[in-house]
């Protein structure tokens, strides 16, 4: 999840979420509808990937825990 405020500031091109979803604890106000998204798309040498965000109207004190995006991808840490 990305909050508004970067979204704006960074001017990031937003596209509209295909099943949006609500979410209570984000505010004190009541349930948020999750309605715009978007994607990032990076490279580290010859991988590339994309991660699609979801745009919340959170503070930037507000930190979202989750599964790292590398068990998603099955991704195998190579040292050397």
């Amino acid at each position: 999840m990305a909050s508004t405020t970067l979204v704006s500031k960074l001017n990031l091109c937003t596209i509209k979420n295909t099943k949006p979803y609500k979410l209570q604890w984000l505010n004190d106000s009541g349930k948020v509808k999750v309605r715009k998204q978007f994607m990032v798309l990076f490279s580290i040498r010859k991988y590339i990937d994309e991660v699609l965000y979801d745009v919340v109207p959170i503070q930037p004190s507000h930190i979202l825990l989750g599964r790292p995006w590398p068990y998603d991808r099955k991704a195998i840490n190579v040292r050397g």
